[in-house]
């Protein structure tokens, strides 16, 4: 049976001191020197945290300390590290490898686990909040939520695999045809990693929307889409598509964002929803009836965490160039307030433990 919200240090090493950014209450966040985890419980494994990345849900959560639920806890769910001890009956991992983190925590109970769906498992909680997260230089999780990476990769690329997990989620949700073009609102991470995603086969037109030019323009350059303006369209003469663009993926989770999506998409469309939204759609339901638009949720990913792994290599040279900084984990305060103030050149601040 799976405990669904543990303690994640069932032991410590009395006298060892690690440091870790350790959330309290919204606004609240703080570098502690405290105790590392000790022994890992029966199928559990300890980890060497080697980078880690800032999610905005990270910043979401210390904004309004939504997801709160034990304090303080250890923050960071998109992390990579190295196994430094196993529990008993873990005989999948060795000491020694190289893994990513899965960022959800499932009961493996529920009619949904049961069935598969540990996304919308009903007592779904995240790594970070539910149990101590990767901002810190060791954590504990269970060996079900690890999975290996190439050991010559990149340990700020291999922190990427839970961002790109959710792309390749949203992705496959929204379900485009090989050549339909799709547009994407919002260039943050999950945005540009989509685009990365959609533009692979280099079949289709992928057309990205931000009020922030810089990052639009960031993720064209390195995904090969073309930069729109959402609030001119269908005139826009970079949209040739116009008449058929029926899919788009809402990564703003801004409600003026996905009723404008709406009124430009083409009958018989899909919108996709990844963004974690601030209101309420204000929405008439003869809207969808009458042009076939599907609205389509996107919450976290479902098997794609390995598929994302395997990619990572391929897709190293363009998911450098989202990186814009690396911090140590006595700069995340201030990188938090510098994110949430949009004062960010890139998509992605990764907390770099190792180097190389």
């Amino acid at each position: 049976m799976n405990t669904p919200f543990p303690t994640c240090a069932t032991d410590i090493w009395r006298g060892k001191m690690m440091k870790a950014a350790r959330l309290y209450a919204a606004g609240d966040l703080r570098v502690e020197d405290v105790p590392s985890p000790g022994e890992p419980a029966p199928g559990w494994v300890r980890l060497r945290v080697t980078a880690a990345g800032i999610c905005g849900s990270d910043l979401h959560n210390f904004r309004t300390g939504q997801w709160i639920s034990r304090a303080p806890s250890v923050a960071g769910h998109e992390f990579a590290g190295e196994v430094i001890a196993v529990g008993a009956g873990v005989s999948q991992f060795a000491l020694g490898d190289r893994v990513v983190a899965d960022s959800r925590f499932w009961c493996g109970e529920c009619p949904a686990c049961r069935a598969g769906l540990h996304n919308v498992c009903a007592r779904l909680g995240f790594v970070g909040e539910v149990c101590d997260g990767g901002f810190a230089e060791e954590t504990q999780l269970p060996a079900r939520l690890l999975v290996r990476h190439d050991p010559t990769l990149d340990s700020a690329i291999a922190a990427m695999a839970e961002p790109l997990a959710v792309a390749l989620h949203a992705a496959r949700r929204l379900a485009a045809p090989a050549a339909a073009p799709v547009l994407i609102a919002g260039c943050g991470p999950i945005g540009g990693l989509a685009a990365l995603l959609l533009l692979r086969p280099g079949e289709r037109q992928v057309l990205v929307a931000d009020r922030n030019a810089a990052r639009a323009e960031l993720v064209a350059k390195v995904s090969g889409a073309t930069v729109v303006d959402l609030d001119a369209l269908p005139c826009d003469p970079n949209l040739r598509h116009a008449p058929n663009l029926r899919h788009a993926i809402d990564a703003t989770g801004s409600v003026a964002v996905m009723a404008r999506l709406l009124d430009v998409l083409a009958g018989g469309g899909t919108l996709a929803l990844v963004g974690i939204s601030h209101g309420r759609l204000d929405l008439d339901p003869n809207l969808l009836v009458e042009r076939e638009i599907a609205l389509v949720g996107c919450h976290a990913f479902a098997d794609e965490l390995a598929p994302a792994v395997a990619m990572l290599g391929d897709l190293a040279p363009a998911l450098s160039r989202f990186v814009s900084d690396e911090i140590a984990i006595g700069e995340i305060p201030a990188a938090y307030q510098r994110l949430i103030a949009g004062a960010s050149g890139g998509l992605k601040t990764i907390v770099r433990m190792e180097r190389g």
